[in-house]
């Protein structure tokens, strides 16, 4: 059934003070061309569907006719906040295919860059959130830190927001020796803004007011929809690749889980965390990137200072052509559980690519969330989910 013979179905059995509005595609709430169609009793909501068809960009049919290389600079424009997790995601793909072992200095590049890209993508998302529910203030003090991280990119690889940075068995160039001095400061910067952002926002009565026990998401429905990263998180799962899969130099770090009470009551310690909250509400999942950029400022922190020597790259073809089969790469981006799927003929160019992102079942999961509450909530809900629309529509 179209979208349209969907509406028009449902005007004809609403009730007498039922209603259908468009939410979007303009409304700068929605983050770009997502477009929702509300049915609402009075105020409240009665039925969600999330239209997401409108950017159409065919990426994954376009992966089928370039080279493994040719396809890395696409990834890039998948999740524009993820641009290294998503680069770092298909070369893991390939490198599996093609059996290349990646030296110790280039995975800890890795894990430095995806983790300060991480950095990034939740202080945008935060300042984004918080300005919705009319924080103007936090947008431009997310934005003030972001620079500090775009200017790590740019002294590393010469962009600031694509970076084609990762290439087949490593990274494309080494970290210049200014690049460590820098990165320690903003680390040690880091914290004191985080105090400022949860003096500002977290104690804020009117925030507390609008977020707490505002459209819960508990497990089991995180399960049904395909929840992941730290929307998942603030049910109470675990479920962290980082943690339960451990890539890269992951493996070297020992990430726990911990509830993010006992983590404000008695700190990380000496280990290093994926928080978890209790009830899934909208606060919580706000409040789980909060702390997840604490933590991966000490994990970048912990990589820098345990930086191997060596090459940062290993031997790869120059016409990459991996043996016919297919192979799956997963990581933890800032949205979630990244997945990419290629099937190979033997030939320079991928059979099939098919790409699983997280916003996709972090949108799902809002119609669901959304029902009985208002549309003044609406905004807060569907802004702490984090929904990158370019990644959804691929």
């Amino acid at each position: 059934m179209s979208t349209q013979d969907l509406i028009k179905e449902r005007l004809e059995c609403l009730g007498d003070n039922e209603f259908i509005i468009n939410m979007g595609p303009q409304h700068p709430s929605t983050h770009g061309v997502l477009r929702l169609i509300l049915r609402l009793d009075g105020e409240h909501i009665v039925e969600a569907y999330p239209d997401i068809g409108f950017l159409h960009r065919s990426i994954e049919k376009m992966c089928e006719n370039r080279t493994y290389l040719q396809i890395l600079p696409l990834t890039d424009r998948l999740d524009y906040l993820a641009s290294m997790n998503n680069n770092w995601v298909w070369c893991m793909m390939v490198e599996e295919m093609l059996r290349l072992e990646v030296p110790p200095r280039a995975q800890y590049l890795r894990g430095i860059m995806t983790e300060l890209n991480r950095i990034g993508s939740h202080l945008l998302s935060m300042g984004i959130f918080a300005m919705d529910l009319g924080a103007v203030t936090m947008m431009l003090y997310g934005f003030r830190e972001r620079e500090l991280i775009m200017d790590l990119f740019e002294m590393t690889c010469g962009q600031r927001l694509t970076y084609n940075y990762m290439r087949f068995g490593g990274v494309s160039q080494d970290i210049p020796p200014e690049f460590y001095q820098a990165c320690k400061e903003f680390c040690k910067i880091l914290p004191s803004r985080l105090d400022e952002y949860e003096t500002i926002l977290i104690e804020n009565e009117i925030f507390l007011e609008r977020l707490r026990g505002v459209g819960i998401i508990d497990a089991a429905t995180c399960a049904d929809y395909g929840v992941t990263g730290p929307n998942i998180r603030a049910a109470g799962v675990p479920h962290d690749l980082r943690v339960t899969r451990p890539y890269g130099p992951y493996k070297d770090l020992n990430i726990k889980p911990m509830f993010w009470d006992e983590y404000r009551s008695k700190g990380p310690g000496s280990g290093l965390i994926t928080v978890m909250g209790h009830d899934g509400d909208t606060w919580e999942r706000y409040y789980m990137r909060i702390i997840e950029m604490r933590e991966s400022a000490r994990m970048v922190e912990r990589l820098l200072d345990g930086l191997p020597e060596g090459e940062i790259r290993g031997k790869a073809p120059k016409a990459v052509r991996p043996p016919e089969g297919e192979c799956i790469a997963r990581i933890e981006g800032p949205r979630g559980d990244y997945y990419m799927h290629c099937v190979s003929d033997g030939s320079l160019k991928p059979y099939r690519v098919k790409i699983r992102c997280p916003s996709f079942g972090n949108l799902a999961v809002l119609a669901h969330a959304i029902l009985g509450w208002k549309i003044a909530d609406v905004v807060a809900i569907f802004g702490s989910l984090d929904v990158i629309l370019p990644e959804v529509d691929r």
